[in-house]
């Protein structure tokens, strides 16, 4: 299993960016790769809504369900694959040391297939989640200190 972890100071309370990214319309403008990411539950936030996305690596798109497996109301998000490709991220917010700010940090873990397939995608993957969570950083980041 691959990880890849980040952790930003952003300027803007948490409140705030909590609610941006919990809010799954968002996730294809700040999800680096990410172009489909819908509901199929009932539910859209929160712990047990499961989403159907699909995220482009190179020329390879990988499709999964994911559901949120952990859910605290402006600290914590938990995202795990159910279905497809194995992927899982943790989102977790704190207040940052000036007052109006937010630490963010963000965990990007990643199952790959064995034998060959493996390791042609690892050679893809790698690369694209360290490049993937530093976009989301910046896209954040945009998104809520322009606001």
């Amino acid at each position: 299993m691959g990880e890849v972890r980040h952790e930003a100071v952003i300027n803007s309370p948490r409140e705030k960016v909590f609610a941006y990214v919990d809010d799954y319309r968002n996730v294809p403008d700040y999800m680096f790769g990410v172009d489909r990411f819908t509901p199929t539950t009932d539910i859209d936030h929160g712990l047990g809504a499961e989403f159907s996305t699909a995220i482009k690596v190179g020329p390879k798109e990988l499709a999964s369900t994911v559901r949120c497996t952990e859910w605290v109301d402006g600290e914590l998000i938990k995202l795990a694959s159910v279905k497809g490709f194995g992927a899982d991220t943790d989102w977790a917010f704190a207040d940052g040391d000036e007052p109006g700010t937010t630490i963010l940090s963000v965990r990007f873990g990643y199952t790959l297939p064995g034998g060959l397939a493996g390791k042609v995608l690892g050679g893809l993957i790698g690369p694209f989640a360290e490049q993937g969570v530093k976009h989301v950083e910046s896209k954040i980041r945009d998104a809520i200190e322009a606001s």
